[in-house]
Order: C-alpha cells, then sequence, then structure tokens
C-alpha cells in the first residue's frame, strides 16, 4: 500500500511538534463507522488482571494494527473481541449488540479469528484446510453447496494458492502456509477479520508477502482487518488505524502519521528512538538507538542513510519515466554482483 513516489526529501519528525505524553493528549476523532467495539472491558486471567477499562472502536473497513510490548494484553484483546473470551466487566459489542449474547453460527458468519498457533490435521491438503472455512454456512447435514465451491476457488484464487490445492500444507514453505490459513480465513466471508501475529517466524520476504496479500484483500473486499504485530515498521507502513496498548490499555490510537512519535514509542516499549519519515511510503519510521550513542535532536549525523535513499529513488523516478511499475532498490556503491538465483526448494516440516 505504498504510496508513489514524491520529490521530498525525508523529515525527522520533531519532538516539539508533538504532545507530551505526560499531559493529557488532545481526545482524538472516532472512525465515523464501527461494527465492533469494545466499551470499558476489564478482563482477567485468576487474579492477574490483563485488560483495564479498555475502549477500542474498530473503524470499518480499515487496516488496524495493535501494537504494544510483550504481555501488554494484545492477544487477549482479540480473543475477547472474537468472542473466546468473555470480559468481566463491560461490553464486547458487533453490530451494536452484545456478542457474547449472538448466535455462534451468526457470530462466525460475520467476524473470524486467525490465532497465532493452528493445530494442523495430519496429511490435510491446502484446498480441505480451506474448505473448513465453509463450516459455519453448511446445512443441518454438512453438504457443500455451489456456494461454498465458489467460495473456496476465491479464495485459493486471491490467496495464489491454485497450484498448491493438492499438496499437503506441512510440505509447504513458511510464507505458503500462511496464505493457506489466511485463505481459510478468506474462505469463511466474514466481514471483519482478525490475525493474531499472522507474520510471526516468517522472513522478511515472507512478511511483506502476508501484509501485501491482506492489504489486497482489504482494498479489493473492503474487508475490515484487525492485525496484532511485533513488527513496528511494518505496523505503521500498512496500517489504517494505528492501536497502541500498555498494561491492559490503549495509551492511544489514530492514523500513523499522527500519533507515532519519539515520547510515544518510548512510553509503550522502554526504548529510546528516533522517528523519520519513510521516503518512499511517507509513513513514520522508528529507529531504536542504544543510549550511549543517542545524537542530540539537532545533530544531522542521523540523517544521511534516509536521505541518500530518497536521492536515489528520486533519481530513478526520473529516470524510469511516469509508468514505471516498480522502484529499483537505492544504488549501491558496491561493485556489480551478478545476481543471485531465485531459491525454489520447499523447506518440509518435520
Amino acid at each position: 500500500m505504498g504510496e508513489k513516489v514524491g520529490t521530498k526529501t525525508p523529515q525527522k519528525i520533531s519532538r516539539n511538534t508533538r504532545p507530551d505524553l505526560d499531559t493529557p493528549p488532545a481526545p482524538l476523532p472516532e472512525p465515523q463507522n464501527s461494527r465492533l467495539r469494545a466499551v470499558n472491558v476489564q478482563l482477567t486471567y485468576g487474579r492477574e488482571e490483563i485488560l483495564r477499562d479498555l475502549n477500542l472502536d474498530i473503524p470499518d473497513g480499515k487496516i488496524t494494527v495493535i501494537v504494544g510490548p510483550n504481555g501488554c494484553g494484545k492477544s487477549t484483546l482479540l480473543r475477547a473481541l472474537s468472542r473466546l473470551l468473555r470480559p468481566q466487566s463491560g461490553q464486547v459489542l458487533l453490530d451494536g449488540k452484545i456478542l457474547h449474547q449472538q448466535p455462534t453460527r451468526e457470530v462466525a458468519m460475520r467476524l473470524g479469528l486467525l490465532p497465532q498457533t493452528m493445530p494442523l490435521p495430519t496429511g490435510i491438503t491446502v484446498e480441505n484446510l480451506v474448505q473448513y472455512g465453509r463450516y459455519p454456512h453448511e446445512g443441518l447435514f454438512h453438504w457443500r453447496t455451489n456456494d461454498d465451491d465458489v467460495a473456496v476457488e476465491n479464495a485459493l484464487s486471491r490467496t495464489g494458492l491454485q497450484q498448491f490445492r493438492h499438496r499437503h500444507v506441512d510440505t509447504l514453505s513458511g510464507g505458503q502456509r500462511q496464505r493457506a490459513w489466511i485463505a481459510l480465513a478468506f474462505a469463511q466471508e466474514t466481514p471483519i477479520m482478525l490475525l493474531d501475529e499472522p507474520t510471526n517466524h516468517l522472513d522478511l520476504a515472507q512478511r511483506q508477502e502476508v501484509l501485501d496479500l491482506l492489504t489486497d484483500l482489504n482494498q479489493r473486499e473492503g474487508r475490515t482487518i484487525v492485525l496484532v504485530l511485533h513488527e513496528l515498521n511494518s505496523a505503521c507502513r500498512y496500517a489504517n488505524w494505528f492501536v497502541a496498548m500498555k498494561e491492559g490499555r490503549v495509551v492511544a490510537q489514530g492514523p500513523p502519521h499522527t500519533i507515532v512519535t519519539e515520547p510515544l514509542i518510548e512510553k509503550i516499549f522502554g526504548v529510546p528512538v528516533r522517528v523519520f519519515t519513510d521516503p518512499v511510503t511517507h509513513t513514520p519510521i522508528c529507529v531504536p538507538i542504544p543510549p550511549r550513542t543517542i545524537p542530540k535532536p539537532a545533530d544531522p549525523s542521523c540523517l544521511p542513510t534516509l536521505q541518500q535513499i530518497a536521492k536515489d529513488t528520486q533519481e530513478h523516478s526520473a529516470t524510469a519515466g511516469p509508468h514505471a511499475k516498480e522502484v529499483a532498490p537505492p544504488a549501491s556503491p558496491l561493485p556489480h554482483r551478478r545476481k543471485q538465483p531465485e531459491i525454489t526448494s520447499i523447506e518440509k516440516l518435520r
């Protein structure tokens, strides 16, 4: 969901232009439409309080990304939003009605959850796995209909898995397996999709593959997608609505370019950072800096790398012309090296 490359050079986001977290921030405008809401939710495991007076509106038709340190309640929030956990107080509302008072099948036709880990039946093929997504739509005798076949075929097509339909899931690469699980959620045909760390244990290329796929589903189908992510810069790049959590509460929420600040990230994660503007997507980039090497705010030594990226990107755009479809990587001062062959081997799980 990157934007067309412009001609602006990256600018460091100044601390002086953002509100201090120690003072109450101005209230952010709430999303105009929200089918899924959490209102004053409190949830505990035994005597441990996980969510405290949590309020959150999920914007319809947008990608919402939830970030925060380990143990802050992100996954617990997703389980509460999906009806797997019942709050001790407060309510989760779906279409204006209390979620836990609605029939399970009706909820499953409007809201789907993809947890961090799912049990994988031995020897199951990709197509059979995706067919599980049609369970909420099956009738009394669980007969498959033409609508089920169409939904499964559409899910395989949208996720690029048609050629793998007869492959066993446990023979796929990490990115392909994750796409298979997303295809299952897609076949469920719910307008709201919740995914808990869908890029966990994936390499850089696989993470981008999965996030680009979800972005495509959102833009083509208008699906409401809620993600829990650990990669902060990926969250800034792909989110329309950014939710920062700490100690069971939502600390800040809004568009990434509005709320992602150095004080906020340091408060949430306890790590000093510098926040810059991505020269390609114009979204925030957070760069953690060890305390002993933090440059002064006015020190320009932290900017050359991003400036060089912006310069190289602009030069490529000028030479490629207005019809260029891809942005080449920045020019490297290293000697030209022969292109590495594409990796085609399949990772097998043992």
